[in-house]
């Protein structure tokens, strides 16, 4: 990473969460900021659970211009901001923070992040699209209400509790145009529902580092050709997952471009400039 020239007019922005050692997001935002020649530096604050209401009141006191936020902290966060965007209060989730004179606005960029990197990576449009998503946690919350504000047509969400697919497809069927059925994951006609897919997406954490031999308790002998199957994570950059999918003849996508597309979209909030995405992606690809 280049040397930062800090002034006394640079600006802060950063990342709070617990861990947060390994982080990429500092690469490429400081990379961004060094390319356009931009007085701006990005930090990483390792921030506890219960340290989190003090962290937001040092954003307003030391004038930090924005934050990403990451685990554990992006449910939490949004009772300690002024304003939350419409599409951040529907997932209930916010991972972007802009700080506007001490009134903070909450974003969630993880979403749109990932519409972003289906079409500009994948060709991919949702709109009409029956998608179906394996696991329940925050990012299948995300992608799931994104996708539905998006256009698709049906998305169905499998999960080793249903109760928790259940609230998610109840969210997008009060919210939104799409139609929305959660599973079991050992419901008998999930390996139908997702040769059905013309998308799917895996949002557990099974197959990252270090446990990269680790599978999704899913059907997996339902890809085939024609089909987009993703994996929102990034380390490996190919999970088993994606290997098998790839085998099978469908096509693949990991979680860089949700990573890089999400981060591209906090720059803008903060900056107000058109992300150097490519610079972006190189940092990115330099260190994972």
């Amino acid at each position: 990473m280049p040397f930062l020239n800090i002034t006394g007019a640079t600006k802060i922005c950063g990342i709070i969460g617990d861990p947060i050692e390994h982080s990429f997001s500092p690469f490429m935002h400081n990379a961004a900021f060094a390319a356009l020649g931009l007085d701006y530096a990005y930090v990483p604050f390792h921030v506890k659970r219960d340290n989190l209401s003090d962290a937001l009141k040092a954003v307003r006191a030391l004038n930090i211009k924005g934050i990403n936020v990451t685990v554990p902290h992006k449910q939490a966060v949004l009772q300690y901001l002024d304003e939350i965007s419409s599409s951040a209060s529907l997932i209930g989730a916010v991972n972007t923070v802009v700080n506007n004179h001490g009134y903070l606005v909450g974003y969630n960029t993880d979403a749109p992040g990932f519409v972003r990197s289906l079409k500009e990576q994948a060709g991919f449009s949702p709109e009409g699209a029956g998608i179906f998503i394996l696991g329940a946690g925050g990012a299948a919350r995300a992608v799931a209400v994104e996708l539905a504000l998006s256009g698709a047509s049906l998305i169905h969400i499998a999960n080793r509790t249903v109760d928790r697919a259940e609230e998610i497809a109840g969210l997008i069927e009060g919210n939104t145009s799409c139609s929305s059925k959660a599973y079991s994951q050992q419901d008998l006609s999930l390996s139908k529902l997702m040769k059905d897919a013309d998308l799917i997406i895996q949002t557990t954490s099974q197959g990252m580092y270090p446990r990269v031999t680790e599978l999704p308790a899913y059907p997996l002998d339902a890809f085939h050709a024609g089909q987009l199957v993703c994996d929102l994570i990034y380390n490996p950059r190919q999970t088993i997952f994606l290997q098998m999918a790839e085998q099978c003849g469908a096509k693949t996508l990991n979680g860089m471009g949700m990573l890089l597309y999400q981060g591209a979209l906090a720059f803008e909030y903060w900056t107000g400039l058109a992300s150097p995405v490519e610079i972006m992606d190189q940092a990115l690809r330099q260190v994972i």
